[in-house]
């Protein structure tokens, strides 16, 4: 009789703490894969917003990522046109490209002059339909997709603001916002002096106008912005609406421009810059070569300005930081189960090698040796194992199959609305193959002791064993 028939028989001799140790094996690797499955899919929603609204790379000038925030007109890319060209016409590259769009982001200060009242701001000026043609990558088929920009077809003076810009600006009735209250702003004592430079003063002056009969909105506002040569330059824009950002900090400073408005307001009449060209691909498995290509056409062609590729993990350090905290979160829950599972499998062998005691003496007597005692009891572990990889892992299927059916539907962090809760696993194809594997091995080492146990005892003892 094979060694694999004979643990097979053994098995089946006790098949109650058989199914139960089998059953144990299963709850673990059920719970390892949709927990996995679980975290694959929040880690995709993240990857693919985060590629929605920045791209998988940004061409940038160097070091404006670190210090350019604040002075973007020192940092600008004259050449950007030609550089998108360039990249578009490329036989390499262009096959890869969904999107290439260049993008102005500035600081500066937006005010409601009719309401005596401003605030800092994080402005944006953007190629509205390259922008939500970006907002549409669905590498990984998630059934909720990013909001359009609503600039699109809008005039070039219009802007999208969050809602606690509108809420500083009180603009709140006027957007008719939801769920926002402007509050007046408490009186300030009276300045002494000069309460303006007379640049500035000039400035708001100019834009305090009565506007023509007809020409007047109360969604008007002002931006103040720092132009090419360090001076203030204003420009006014007709807000369409507000927008909730998900994120307060975020929500508190967003304003969303054209990006000949951006261009105007920081570079005016000079030839226009950029801070960005974004950069999208098919599939974000295209990454390092399409990285790789964009270097070596910058280097040959891009020579007075100093460029780099960043990619978007690195301009998104939290999605870096979400991924380690899940990777932890894994890892641990998996090396629980495993510890689990691992005392189980043993405890059952360790109580058949007591029950078989008498057993094992005849084995040996008829000349099987200590190898072959050893490899028995593996064997049954491997059984184990794999019998309960391959149950578990179509449980697991069924089971996420049923979640992502349910359509229940949760709000992560920094979302607005609600998204569905969904489990991957049955395409996820390594992840279910390493949890089997791991499963499999865990099984064979817990069997591993009370093998070796069965495989020291004496013949004559063992035989005498009631």
């Amino acid at each position: 009789m094979s060694t694999l028939s004979l643990a097979l028989r053994n098995l089946l001799r006790n098949r109650r703490r058989s199914l139960m140790t089998l059953l144990a094996m299963m709850i673990g690797l059920v719970a390892v894969l949709l927990f996995g499955g679980y975290i694959r899919d929040i880690t995709y929603g993240l990857q693919s917003d985060y590629v929605r609204l920045t791209g998988h790379l940004q061409i940038q000038r160097k070091n404006y990522f670190r210090y350019g925030s604040g002075n973007p007109a020192a940092y600008g890319i004259r050449d950007y046109d030609r550089i998108l060209a360039l990249m578009k016409r490329d036989p390499v590259l262009a096959p890869m490209l969904v999107v290439a769009t260049p993008t102005l982001q500035f600081g500066g200060i937006a005010g409601n002059f009719a309401a005596g009242v401003s605030r800092t701001i994080y402005a944006s000026g953007a190629v509205v339909e390259d922008q939500n043609r970006m907002r549409q990558w669905n590498d990984y088929g998630l059934r909720v997709l990013s909001r359009h920009l609503t600039l699109a077809g809008t005039a070039a003076d219009s802007a999208v603001i969050g809602t606690g810009v509108a809420r500083v600006l009180q603009l709140c009735g006027a957007l008719a916002v939801p769920d926002c209250e402007s509050v007046q702003a408490p009186a300030q004592a009276p300045a002494q002096g000069n309460a303006l430079p007379d640049d500035i003063a000039a400035l708001a002056s100019d834009q305090a106008r009565p506007a023509a009969p007809g020409q007047g909105t109360p969604t008007r506002i002002e931006i103040l912005a720092t132009n090419a040569h360090g001076a203030p330059n204003v420009a006014a824009v007709n807000v369409l609406r507000a927008e909730f950002q998900g994120i307060k900090e975020l929500d508190d400073v967003y304003v969303a421009l054209h990006l000949s408005q951006a261009q105007k307001l920081i570079f005016g009449a000079e030839r226009p810059q950029v801070t960005a060209i974004a950069v999208q691909l098919q599939h974000t498995a295209q990454l390092p070569a399409a990285r790789a290509r964009i270097e070596e056409l910058l280097a040959t062609t891009a020579h007075d300005e100093p460029l780099e590729v960043i990619d978007y993990e690195t301009l998104n350090p939290y999605y870096g930081q979400t991924l380690a905290m899940f990777d932890a979160m894994f890892g641990f829950i998996s090396v629980l189960i495993g510890g689990i599972v691992l005392f189980t499998v043993g405890n059952t062998m360790s109580q058949a090698v007591v029950e078989r005691t008498a057993e094992i003496g005849t084995l040996r007597s008829i000349g099987l040796r200590r190898s072959g005692i050893r490899a028995l009891f593996v064997t049954e572990g491997l059984l184990l194992g794999v019998l309960g990889a391959v149950l578990g892992t179509l449980v697991a299927i069924g089971a996420s199959w049923v979640v992502n059916a349910l359509g229940l539907t949760w709000t992560p962090p920094g979302r607005i609305e609600p998204v569905p809760l969904a489990v991957r696993v049955a395409s996820e194809h390594r992840m279910m193959i390493a949890s089997a594997i791991g499963l499999v091995i865990v099984a064979a080492l817990s069997a591993i002791l009370p093998a070796a146990r069965a495989a020291r005892m004496n013949i004559v003892d063992a035989l005498r064993h009631v």
